[in-house]
Order: C-alpha cells, then sequence, then structure tokens
C-alpha cells in the first residue's frame, strides 16, 4: 500500500485540556456529499493476509505524521525532538515495484486498486475555452495540505501518464506564490513544486483563495497510484505550507453555514458530507468529545480507554483519528497487553508489532471516551489469514512507535469503518455514531 511516505521527524508531547462532552445528535444540516471510492483491502484473493503492502502502508503512517510534527514545530514554536526517519526495507520496495509494473501491465484502465477513500475536486476558475480542472485525490484527517500534480510533472511511468495535471493558465483566479513546497519520502526520492492559490470545489462547496501546491515531480511510490493527490482535512498547526486547510478556508469564507464534515466508509456507498450530517447513514445520537487544539489534530482531549471484551486493558490513552491510515496502531508495550487478554493470540511480525489471533475466536477490541464502547468488528479487525490454510488471522491493530510518546495511538480506516465520523470545526469536537 504504497502512500507518501515522508522523511523530516521529530517527537511532540500531548496535553490533555478538556473532558469529554457528549452532545445531541441526529440533525441533518444542509450539506452536501461526496463520493467516495473505496480504499483497497490487505487481504488478498486467496484470504492471505499482504505483508508488503502492510509494512509499506505502516511506514507511511509514521513518516506522515513525523512530517506533521515538524511543521508544528515550525507553526508554533512547539518543542521538538529530532528523531531518523523510517525507510522502506529495500526488498520490500523491490517486490512491491514488481507487483506494480505486473498490474500495470494487466489494469491500466480502472481504479481497481484504489488505496485512499478518494473522491473527486475541481480547482480553478475556467477561462474561455477550457474545462474544468477536476482531480481525484484522498481526503486525509491526518495531514492538513492540498497537493496536486502540475502541468509540468515529469515522469515516464505509464501510471503517472494518467494523472490529472493543474494548468495555471487555463484558470483566470490562478496566483502563483514565491515559494516550494517539498516532501522526502521513505525510498529516498523527493516529490516538490511551486505554490498556487486558486479556487478550490469539493462537492459544490468552493473556497475561493485556497493554497496548494502544484507538485512538478513525485516519488515513484506514487506512479502508479489512482489517486492524482492528497487533500489534508486536519488542522493548521500541522500544515507544511502555513495556511488554513480547504474545509476550514470554506467556512471562514461562508461557503457553508455548518462548521462540520463526515465519513461513511464501508463496501459500497461510501461518501464525504461536507457541511453538517447525513442522517440516512446513521442511528441515535452522535457521541461528540472535545479536541485538543494545540496539537493540530482530531484529538479528542479525554484520555481513551481500550478494552477486550468487557475488561478494560488500557486506561490514559491519547488518540489520534486519522482517515489517512488504513490501521490502529498503538506504542507496541500497550499493544502487547491487549494481545495479553486474547486467547491463542501470538505475534505474526515483530519487526511490525503484527499478531494475530485464532480465526474462529477474533477478540472484541472496543475503545472509549467516557461514553459508549466503539467496538471494531470482527470483519474490520481481520487482515487475512498468515499463510493459506491456516486458521490464524493476522489483526489490524499494531503495536508501532509513532513518535509521539508511551500513550498516543493512531485509530485509522479499521476503526471508522465501524461507525459514522463527525469532524465538527465550530464545537471543536470529533464526534461518532452508530451506523444504521
Amino acid at each position: 500500500m504504497l502512500k507518501a511516505a515522508i522523511l523530516l521527524t521529530g517527537t511532540v508531547v500531548f496535553s490533555v485540556f478538556a473532558s469529554p462532552a457528549p452532545m445531541p445528535g441526529g440533525v441533518n444540516f444542509p450539506g452536501t456529499a461526496i463520493p467516495l471510492a473505496r480504499r483497497s483491502s490487505l487481504t488478498g484473493p486467496d484470504g492471505v493476509f499482504k505483508q508488503d503492502e502492510a509494512k509499506a502502508a505502516t511506514i507511511n503512517t509514521i513518516n506522515k505524521h513525523l512530517q506533521n510534527q515538524m511543521n508544528f514545530q515550525k507553526n508554533t514554536g512547539g518543542g521538538v525532538e529530532i528523531r531518523s526517519p523510517v525507510p522502506l526495507p529495500s526488498d520490500v520496495e523491490e517486490r512491491l515495484r514488481r507487483r506494480e509494473e505486473k498490474r500495470q501491465s494487466e489494469v491500466l484502465t480502472d481504479e481497481q486498486s484504489n488505496r485512499e477513500w478518494a473522491g473527486k475536486i475541481s480547482v480553478g476558475t475556467p477561462k474561455k475555452g477550457t474545462a474544468k480542472q477536476n482531480f481525484l485525490v484522498n481526503f486525509d484527517t491526518g495531514s492538513a495540505d492540498l497537493w496536486i500534480p502540475s502541468e509540468s510533472l515529469s515522469c515516464a511511468s505509464l501510471g503517472c501518464l494518467k494523472k490529472s495535471r493543474y494548468h495555471p493558465a487555463s484558470s483566470s483566479t490562478s496566483s502563483a506564490k514565491p515559494y516550494i513546497f517539498s516532501i522526502e519520502y521513505a525510498d529516498g526520492s523527493t516529490a516538490s513544486g511551486p505554490v498556487y492559490s486558486d479556487t478550490v470545489t469539493v462537492a459544490g462547496v468552493t473556497a475561493t483563495n485556497q493554497y496548494f501546491a502544484a507538485m512538478t515531480t513525485l516519488s515513484p511510490t506514487f506512479f502508479d497510484e489512482p489517486i492524482d493527490g492528497i487533500m489534508g482535512m486536519g488542522l493548521r498547526q500541522i500544515s507544511g505550507l502555513q495556511q488554513d486547510p480547504f474545509f476550514i478556508n470554506a467556512k471562514s469564507e461562508g461557503a457553508i453555514a455548518v462548521g462540520q464534515f463526515s465519513f461513511y466508509l464501508a463496501p459500497t456507498g461510501s461518501e464525504l458530507y461536507i457541511g453538517g450530517t447525513d442522517n440516512t447513514k446513521y442511528t441515535g445520537a452522535i457521541e461528540f468529545n472535545s479536541i485538543n487544539t494545540t496539537s493540530g489534530y482530531w484529538q479528542p482531549a479525554t484520555n481513551g480507554q481500550a478494552k477486550v471484551g468487557s475488561t478494560t486493558v488500557l486506561t490514559g490513552l491519547q488518540t489520534i483519528i486519522d482517515s489517512g491510515s488504513t490501521l490502529m496502531g498503538c506504542p507496541p508495550a500497550l499493544v502487547q497487553q491487549i494481545y495479553a487478554q486474547v486467547p491463542g493470540a501470538k505475534v505474526f511480525d515483530a519487526d511490525e508489532g503484527l499478531y494475530s489471533f485464532p480465526c474462529a475466536s477474533p477478540p472484541q477490541l472496543s475503545f472509549n471516551w467516557g461514553g459508549k464502547d466503539w467496538t471494531v468488528s470482527a470483519a474490520n479487525l481481520n487482515l487475512g489469514l498468515t499463510k493459506a490454510k491456516s486458521t490464524d488471522c493476522v489483526s489490524a491493530l499494531a503495536g508501532v512507535d509513532f513518535g509521539f510518546g508511551s500513550n498516543v495511538c493512531i485509530l485509522g480506516d479499521a476503526f471508522l469503518r465501524n461507525l459514522y465520523s463527525v469532524f465538527d470545526l465550530d464545537q471543536q469536537a470529533v464526534g461518532f455514531a452508530a451506523l444504521a
């Protein structure tokens, strides 16, 4: 699962400043939905876990958040301890490259290998005789910048040739900025490009002065990705551009009345809802928890708990809700405590912090923030068989050191697929509701 794997690293200490404040939900605010393409599974067609793809996805998540911490230091002056990057092992990179080449030769006309929850956006105001510029982007609550390919993107890969590209001369509202945006990746390559501001529209919601990078170079890890770019949905403190992300900009410009966006992630019918919630997708009240407004993340300020069945195993957790991450991850020592409560659990890959459990008796894993227990279903916890014809399955909760400290967990898609999630800028809160 090759996504951007960024090198710059560091650590930051998170502070807790608020207690949980569940608030009533169930109101369908006026808004608009954008359909999302489904992220591909880490389970192969033979039912076996795709270990290399998972390793690449984990490295991506680690390095993305390490870059965020560097951005946090630059933007706020917060103390950061510089760490070494996590590179993608060369043998894994080579195997993934060969698989991509094989896939590219077999299937180059569809997006069956979508690796993000991706949807269409448009950029710019078309001049007379020009077409609207549309892009397929990953909506990522774990980052805060928008980048798309530039018209001058240099790339020989067939997959790269399929990407949509930004043409500033075709937009009457394009404005070039006097600096360059650059990212380094775990494979040693870089991606960079000039910065612009222009109109950006998502599901009919337009921000008129949105900053973004138009990449002239891309890492090879992106050449055969079906997406064109990434739209960060986090907060300004972690922006490498040092600008408001799209959603905050749209709200400040009055493009939306309600400062909410919501995700429904499912095998079919997935959507991002801008400007409220879609009450056809959930039932009952939304449990809102105030966020830590200083961290730059959609991070409940209330300490979380993790349970196995009815047993509370972990307390005092800080949790980052990240739609751009595939799995769930907590520090290795904490994850070890969880699996100590799971009969038949084993270490599957010690280096990657992966565990297995008996397929026939998956654990009931849940998280809570002082309200409801939000359970990860057996289907979303199971990443596939450890090997062909095995009776053990690999778990979607991994022991990972993200560089945040000993109590910070990242909850990605494996968690978000179990509920309806709401990100509320007005209330400075993140909410969860039961699926309809």
